[in-house]
């Protein structure tokens, strides 16, 4: 299939979806195969017994936009392409007005699951917020919910600072743990980069006010991460955003590729274009976003949020040749 991709001067050019994107098995679709109805933003892992676990939001077309995600949805898989729901982890159970992507993975000292997700907390801006460990991805108790990453106070009358954490990506690695965020300047999206030593306290890494990649290029209405790969020297760090040239750049979401040595300081490796859009798109959406990639068998595994043809998004798994 070839799409429609505009380069950073306005014209357009047609290009071929990547490689390993045009095949794909369905994973996850929406409760209802209605328009704004959405199953996505998967959070991934693989444990020591080769069980697949997935974190999703679920979202329903109903409500202020923002805060439709009404489930944290938990599933299990033996080959990680059929999962079946083992538990779910609804808004009014927190409780919070909405969800969107958490962020799920596996303690390396308890052998533990965390679970982190993120909302309107207590009525007041959005925060990154952290479950209670548990011994299975199917235990986590609700009510154990509480905020980790809570925008800072303006430093005077008229500081701008960022006013909410959303979209936790979350891995360990370094003796650290370290989380990416969205961070919300002025209504405008960029990644934060925070670290931790126990999962629970977390610290800005350099300048809080400074986000680690530009608002430029194909990416210069949103920029927002998605998953950091390793390499064994150095990572890919998968991030997504929008144009300000495209229909709701909110909302219509692309996928790009840049590249750390360091994990903070990074090198972009799509400036003109990004790496993946959905190949079904609707009549406006194009959006291939919260995807999360992990190593399987020699090959990459992609879990992410594509756009179907009738205003619904659904889960989809990519495998990619290494």
């Amino acid at each position: 299939m070839i799409r429609s991709n505009r380069a950073p001067g306005g014209e357009t050019r047609q290009v071929a979806p990547p490689r390993g994107f045009e095949r794909y098995d369905v994973v996850l679709e929406p409760d209802r195969n209605d328009p704004e109805w959405w199953a996505g933003a998967p959070s991934v892992l693989r444990d020591e017994n080769g069980v697949f676990w997935l974190a999703c939001r679920m979202r329903t077309a109903e409500g202020p936009r923002g805060l439709r995600g009404y489930e944290i949805r938990i599933l299990r898989s033996e080959d990680g392409i059929r999962f079946e729901r083992v538990h779910s982890i609804r808004r009014e159970e927190v409780p919070i007005p909405g969800f969107e992507r958490p962020a799920l993975l596996r303690d390396p000292a308890t052998g533990q699951f965390k679970l982190y997700g993120c909302g309107p907390w207590e009525g007041g801006p959005w925060c990154i917020i952290r479950f209670d460990d548990a011994d299975r991805p199917d235990r986590f108790v609700p009510s154990s919910a509480r905020p980790v990453i809570t925008p800072m106070p303006p430093a005077y009358d008229r500081d701008v600072r960022p006013g909410g954490y959303k979209n936790p990506v979350i891995l360990h690695a370094g003796n650290r743990y370290h989380a990416y965020c969205i961070g919300v300047m002025r209504r405008t999206e960029r990644i934060y980069h925070f670290t931790s030593a126990d999962g629970e306290h977390w610290e800005a890494v350099g300048s809080p006010l400074a986000s680690i990649m530009n608002l430029d290029g194909w990416h210069d209405f949103y920029v927002r991460p998605a998953a950091v790969v390793p390499l064994g020297v150095g990572y890919i760090f998968v991030y997504e955003g929008s144009s300000v040239e495209w229909y709701d750049p909110v909302y219509n979401i692309a996928t790009g590729l840049a590249f750390t040595f360091d994990l903070h300081t990074l090198q972009d490796l799509t400036p003109h274009a990004p790496l993946a859009r959905s190949t079904t798109p609707s009549a406006h959406f194009h959006t291939l976003r919260y995807s999360d990639w992990l190593w399987v068998d020699g090959e990459l595994w992609v879990y992410a949020e594509a756009a179907r043809p009738n205003n619904t998004n659904e889960i989809r798994l990519f495998r990619l040749k290494a």
